[in-house]
């Protein structure tokens, strides 16, 4: 949900379409922020290993910029997880894993990275586990939200902090997130793209550039 694999790595939009708009959206459009994953399992544990990378930064937190973090839903209720952490001077990726406190079968989102970039994403569960789809969104056609870097999160300290995800669980709904950090500026070719998407709404909060 939210991202797409383009040319060896995970994007917002596609890649020559990013061009046309602007060398910033053209990096941007790399960053993961808006990507999840979905799926229903009973596993005590959930494990990852990321391929990505990441500009660090000494206003946002890595847990916000290249961390994914976790919530379970439990009758009809979304909870934190936890956040798979990156150590501090990871360089291509790295691995990280949580614990259940029980066994049972829930539904399971991992928030993608908000300013990483991310190649390859492996998900480890318990050999023997359920692994099965997750339901539909309540309101499954994505809310679009296009912005600057408060659109795409911008400090936050993980992924599922950022306001649209939050709206999501309120809300359960589907989302695409088109925030480019200081890249915002209502270009043509940009328009023309989200023109052509099929959504049940529209936030637009780009006038800050």
């Amino acid at each position: 949900y939210g991202v797409f694999m383009e040319n060896g790595s995970y994007r917002r939009i596609p890649e020559e379409i990013a061009k046309k708009v602007s060398p910033g959206v053209h990096i941007l459009s790399t960053h993961t922020a808006g990507g999840r994953v979905r799926f229903v399992t009973d596993s005590p544990y959930i494990a990852i290993k990321a391929e990505c990378s990441v500009d660090k930064t000494s206003h946002m937190a890595l847990t916000g910029k290249v961390g994914f973090d976790m919530y379970a839903e439990y009758a009809g209720e979304n909870r934190y997880e936890g956040t798979f952490i990156p150590p501090f001077n990871f360089r291509k990726g790295y691995e990280a894993i949580k614990d259940f406190s029980r066994v049972h079968k829930r539904v399971i989102t991992i928030n993608f990275p908000l300013y990483g970039t991310v190649s390859k994403l492996f998900i480890g569960l318990k050999e023997g586990s359920v692994l099965e789809p997750a339901p539909d969104y309540k309101i499954n056609k994505p809310v679009v939200f296009y912005g600057s870097s408060i659109t795409q999160g911008g400090c936050a300290s993980k992924p599922g902090s950022s306001y649209q995800s939050i709206l999501s669980r309120r809300f359960d709904c589907d989302y695409i997130n088109l925030g480019f950090s200081g890249n915002a500026k209502g270009e043509d070719a940009m328009t023309d793209y989200i023109n052509g998407l099929d959504m049940s709404a529209f936030v637009l909060d780009y006038d800050h550039n």
